[in-house]
C-alpha cells in the first residue's frame, strides 16, 4: 500500500514529489525548509527558528501519514553554515531528546532559495 501525502504546494506538482510517502509502516518525509503555507520564509537569519518550524512541519506530514515524531528513526539535516550547528542541534534536541533518531548534519553550498539556512528530512517506521 502506497500513500502519497501532499501539502498542496505548487512545487510538488512542478517537481514531481510528495511532502511524504507512506509504504506499509514506513514513512519518508521529503526535504523540508522553513517555508510557510504562503511560500514565505520563516525565521530569516535564525537557524534555530527555522529548525523548530521545519520539525513542526515534518510533524504535520507524519501525522497525515498516521505517524508521529516518536516513530522517527532517522533525520538528515542540511545547513548552509556548519558554524551554526549548535542552534540547529539545540532545536533538534528539544524535539528528539528522548526519541534519539540516527542523525546526519552536513554543510551544503546553498538551499532552494535566499535566506534558507536549514533543510531537514525524516524517516519513520510506525508500530515498532
Amino acid at each position: 500500500m502506497r500513500q502519497n501525502i501532499s501539502s498542496g504546494t505548487v512545487w510538488e506538482e512542478l517537481a514531481g514529489y510528495s511532502r511524504a510517502v507512506r509504504i506499509g509502516n514506513l514513512v519518508a518525509v521529503s526535504g523540508t525548509t522553513a517555508t510557510d503555507d504562503h511560500g514565505q520564509l520563516v525565521g530569516a537569519g535564525d537557524p534555530y527558528a527555522q529548525t523548530v518550524y521545519i520539525i513542526q512541519k515534518i510533524e504535520r506530514a507524519l501525522l497525515a501519514a498516521g505517524a508521529t515524531l516518536n516513530d522517527v528513526f532517522r533525520t538528515r539535516i542540511y545547513v548552509t553554515d556548519v558554524n551554526q550547528w549548535e542552534a540547529v542541534a539545540r532545536a533538534h534536541g528539544e524535539y528528539f531528546a528522548t526519541i534519539r533518531p540516527a542523525n546526519t548534519l552536513v554543510e551544503v553550498s546553498a538551499l532552494v532559495g535566499n535566506g534558507y539556512l536549514v533543510e531537514m528530512e525524516a524517516d519513520a517506521v510506525i508500530g515498532v
